[in-house]
């Protein structure tokens, strides 16, 4: 018989990890946010909050054992994930283990295992560590290319280089977006796909995994705008990247939900990213499904069955951005944007901006998925933000 509640740590305290913990409160758990700055959204929401850089191995540790969490969520890629094994190995629990937060903090490594360990078909792609080798790979790979840091959220650092000559600009963007110590980038080709997608996978505490119907999703600068669900996917390609998630959830392990992200091109199902927690675009799910994403990761983390996952309706969201830099935002039109039939507002709570930060998102339902979106364009152009005075 397991008993509850529980004592969570979440290594991360944005919009998601603020979703994650409504969920655990919900169920009446103790929640600790940590976060490199104060007043983070989750922290808002918390039993407790911490302000650190989880980079920093002794002071990510000292935390840890200064509050004995009986579980630990990582909700950001910047870890000190050195840290986490050790804890792991002393029997903190890690979601989804200390392994597969390795692995999915660095593009590189997920990259590896995916392609070359599990031998899921990827695009094309090399690795540089200085402007010499970037060139060297984009030569072999041919423009355009799409060059990414190894290690950053978000889109940061992203940028699809059409020519040569826009080669050390790239690399300048990739080191200003970076997250951690890494100076090393993927070079990737770049794919005309139709679609893509994002698979949240769910690994539960009896081996068993469940999804959820695909979600759609535009990217612009490698950060989502949008996103639907269920995205239309034949029956032959919905499998074939059901059977792509479960090899590499299956290898990493633990338990939880994974956001699995795919290219569709014609009979094609490439695999792109993986995050071992829940997704951005998943953020849909909060109007779509019965039981949205965060709180099918918690049921995973807590060993709470999931009976069933039940779309109710096609849904969509479009995220709302900030438009300028702001120490204190506010926002006006909510009365106006929530006026609309079958929507939601979220906004995430964050205490500063800057121009292009995601400060919330529109949700919507209709009977179709255009019909969806064309109302979470409305609902999120109703936001207006200004600053506090």
């Amino acid at each position: 018989m397991k008993i509850y509640p529980k004592t969570l740590m979440l290594l991360g305290s944005g919009e998601l990890g603020k979703e994650v913990g409504i969920a655990a409160k919900r169920l009446g758990n103790t929640v600790i946010a940590c976060d490199r700055y104060s007043n983070a959204p989750a922290m808002q929401i918390a039993d407790i909050s911490e302000v650190l850089e989880m980079t920093d191995p002794e002071r990510l540790k000292a935390i840890i054992k200064k509050h004995q969490p009986d579980i630990v969520i990582p909700e950001i890629e910047a870890l000190a994930v050195s840290t986490l094994q050790e804890l792991e190995a002393e029997g903190i629990k890690i979601i989804p283990n200390a392994r597969a937060t390795a692995f999915t903090m660095n593009r590189d490594k997920i990259r590896d295992l995916a392609s070359k360990e599990l031998g899921l078909k990827t695009a094309k792609f090399s690795y540089a560590s200085n402007t010499e080798e970037l060139i060297e790979a984009t030569e072999s790979l041919g423009c355009p290319v799409v060059i990414k840091p190894i290690m950053s959220s978000s889109g940061k650092g992203q940028t699809l280089v059409r020519k040569k000559e826009d080669l050390i600009s790239a690399w300048e963007n990739a080191m200003e977006g970076a997250r951690g110590t890494s100076k090393q980038v993927i070079v990737e080709e770049f794919l005309e796909f139709d679609l893509e997608i994002t698979l949240l996978t769910i690994r539960q505490e009896d081996g068993s995994t469940l999804f959820c119907n695909p979600i759609g999703h535009e990217q612009s600068g490698g950060d989502y705008q949008c996103s639907w669900q269920p995205a239309k996917l034949s029956d032959h390609l919905l499998k074939e990247a059901q059977s792509m998630a479960l090899t590499i959830t299956e290898n990493l392990g633990g338990v939880g939900l994974f956001g699995v992200e795919f290219f569709i091109r014609g009979e094609e199902v490439i695999f792109s990213e993986l995050s071992p927690r829940p997704h951005d675009t998943g953020l849909v799910t909060i109007i779509s499904q019965n039981l949205n994403e965060f709180e099918l990761h918690l049921r995973a983390i807590l060993g709470i069955p999931i009976p069933e996952i039940i779309g109710i309706s096609a849904s969509a969201s479009r995220v709302i951005l900030s438009t300028d830099d702001f120490d204190s935002p506010n926002y006006t039109g909510l009365e106006k944007a929530l006026s609309e039939k079958n929507t939601r507002l979220l906004i995430f709570g964050k205490p500063n901006a800057k121009k292009g930060r995601r400060l919330g998102v529109a949700l919507a339902s209709d009977l179709t998925i255009e019909k969806a979106l064309e109302k979470a364009d409305k609902v999120a152009s109703s936001i207006q933000i200004l600053e506090a005075k």
